[in-house]
């Protein structure tokens, strides 16, 4: 029916505004910004770098693979690998971001850089209030201003955070297994030439 849409939509606003008299649970309106709803769990907004300990520069996962920054559809994402290495989780030397910057105002929020990365080092935030009168300079957000603790990450995603930090454990005790039978293991004995065969027929 043509409208039917329309006449759907004004019921619940109905319903809503008549049961505001009487119910809590109708109060739709929230008086912001005196009043805030608790982001949920699952709630993305800005990507942030997870970084484990107390020094976000020694701590920070992400060691500039770039695969966020070539998956990135709106190409907000801009990396510059460090020239020297530096241990990670695991204790595995690797490279590390001299420049991480996000330009938030460019940002989509679609979480395909979250998903493409392999280390865990980039999630997203739910912090929204980023408003600035510096539309420049006051939206791109360099490595420093993107790094935030794995505590903080417990603490908007706690179950998704559970999981990566039993994942990584897993990963980190493998390696330990593997390099400790890997130094259990007797060299390798090098090959004792065989003798060379006199020719079929010859005489000495």
């Amino acid at each position: 029916m043509l409208g039917e849409g329309i006449l759907k939509g004004l019921a619940e606003t109905a319903k809503n505004f008549a049961g505001s008299f009487v119910s809590a649970e109708r109060m739709t309106t929230v008086q912001y910004p005196e009043e805030r709803i608790a982001p949920v769990e699952a709630a993305r907004v800005f990507p942030f770098l997870v970084y484990d300990g107390a020094d976000w520069e020694a701590g920070m996962r992400c060691v500039a693979c770039q695969i966020c920054e070539k998956e990135c559809p709106p190409k907000c994402i801009y990396i510059e690998k460090s020239k020297d290495k530096k241990p990670d989780a695991l204790g595995k030397p690797q490279f590390y971001p001299a420049k991480f910057d996000i330009d938030v105002s460019v940002c989509m929020s679609c979480q395909i850089c979250v998903e493409v990365c392999p280390f865990e080092a980039i999630k997203m935030d739910n912090e929204f209030e980023l408003a600035t009168d510096d539309r420049f300079g006051g939206l791109l957000q360099d490595r420093k201003q993107l790094a935030k603790s794995n505590e903080y990450y417990h603490t908007i995603h706690p179950t998704e955070a559970a999981e990566v930090d039993a994942r990584l454990a897993a990963e980190k005790t493998k390696a330990a297994a593997d390099a400790a039978a890997k130094a259990a293991r007797p060299p390798a004995q090098a090959a004792t030439p065989a003798p060379a065969q006199k020719p079929a027929g010859g005489g000495e």
